[in-house]
């Protein structure tokens, strides 16, 4: 049977399930459509981390804002999201590195986000098992921590709650979006002036065009290991393998929960369709990370979770209408799609009910990418 809605959301995952939240709080009649269940894609392989990142002025304005609509959240937050603000430090390995902290000091500080510069001793006292010595590190006192997974059941539950009119249809794959419609792949049909492909590195499938690519990443859990890492641990070489393009890289990024168990990641790889556990991927996360927590490689792995991050070419995501104008796209987030996820879906309103946005949308509009191509390219 064909069903009317405001709006229709494809994926269930954090970055659906806020954008669900941020239409129902508006009084908007809508569906979440998902393939399997709730966050059972990246959301599910990802850490949790809601951090404030200073790579360039958009990304900034993006995580900031969004951390910010994460905190005055936080009240409302059940237990099981798990969260917390145990605060980041960016572990720099050498003098070389630490330039590079007092970059970020000056960056930030401009801004307003309040970070601390350690030294070796500082940073030792901070965290004992790291290994000594270490040149420093930036302590970034706000960045915070949740579940991702119950964060985003939370927030679907919650959109349920504003209003009647939010269905929920998990187990459905949508084969096609476009027109003001949806098909499933059991042939109904759904009908909406506002369609939201929010389904991450899968996008392009509903999409075929927009600039996303898979890239895979790994995480490790281990049992309980209380007080082992205290805050969010990076190193400053996590922002070169996030930027590497190409090759497959890890880097050394430590989460402690409140459970006393430790997330550690991080791994990238591009154009891999294999959705298993690579345990060579996983040997050389727990060696990158054994270089910076020598005692980490001791720890019992409890799992391994693997997931596709959606990747765009400038580290931006794209929020906002295509050119066919039913379908906003609300993907492209890579490794920021849980800081992301509360301001991708607020901006997202923003332009679908015409309200003036907290900070400027055209950095994560999807035509940028048709104005940053080649001309020869747009001309094909």
């Amino acid at each position: 049977m064909n069903r009317c809605y405001d709006a229709l959301i494809i994926g269930g995952g954090i970055v659906g399930a806020a954008c669900a939240l941020e239409l129902a709080r508006s009084g908007l009649c809508l569906a979440v459509v998902e393939r399997d269940g709730v966050g059972s894609g990246a959301t599910a392989a990802a850490m949790g981390h809601i951090v404030v990142m200073a790579d360039s002025e958009a990304q900034f304005l993006l995580t900031s804002y969004s951390q910010s609509l994460w905190s005055a959240l936080s009240s409302e937050l059940p237990p099981s999201v798990e969260y917390q603000r145990p605060g980041t430090i960016w572990i720099a390995s050498d003098q070389e590195e630490m330039a590079e902290i007092s970059r970020k000091f000056v960056y930030y500080s401009a801004r307003g986000i309040a970070v601390e510069v350690l030294d070796a001793r500082a940073l030792a006292e901070a965290e004992p098992n790291l290994r000594r010595p270490l040149a420093g590190g930036l302590r970034v006192a706000s960045d915070m921590v949740v579940d991702p997974l119950c964060a985003a059941e939370y927030l679907l539950e919650e959109a349920k709650r504003q209003t009647a009119g939010v269905d929920v249809m998990l187990g459905h794959a949508v084969v096609t979006a476009g027109n003001r419609r949806i098909t499933l792949e059991n042939g109904a049909e759904l009908e909406s002036p506002i369609i939201i492909n929010a389904v991450g590195a899968f996008a392009p499938a509903l999409a075929p065009g927009i600039s996303v690519r898979k890239r895979k990443g790994h995480l490790i859990l281990t049992d309980q290991y209380p007080g082992f890492a205290r805050h969010q641990l990076v190193e400053l070489g996590y922002l070169k393998s996030a930027h590497s393009s190409e090759t497959d890289s890890v880097a050394f990024n430590v989460q402690p929960r409140k459970s006393g168990q430790l997330l550690i990641g991080s791994s990238r790889q591009f154009d891999v369709e294999d959705p298993g556990i690579d345990r060579g991927i996983v040997a050389s996360m727990i060696e990158r990370a054994s270089v910076y927590m020598p005692e980490i490689a001791k720890l019992a792995t409890l799992r391994v979770q693997c997931g596709f991050r959606a990747a765009t070419p400038d580290q931006l995501p794209l929020i906002g209408l295509t050119e066919d104008v039913s379908i906003f796209l609300a993907t492209g987030h890579e490794g920021l799609g849980i800081t992301t996820s509360l301001a991708t879906a607020r901006l997202l309103a923003d332009q679908i009910l015409g309200r003036p946005s907290a900070i400027p949308i055209d950095p994560y509009l999807p035509s940028r990418m048709a104005r940053n191509m080649p001309v020869e390219a747009a001309q094909e």
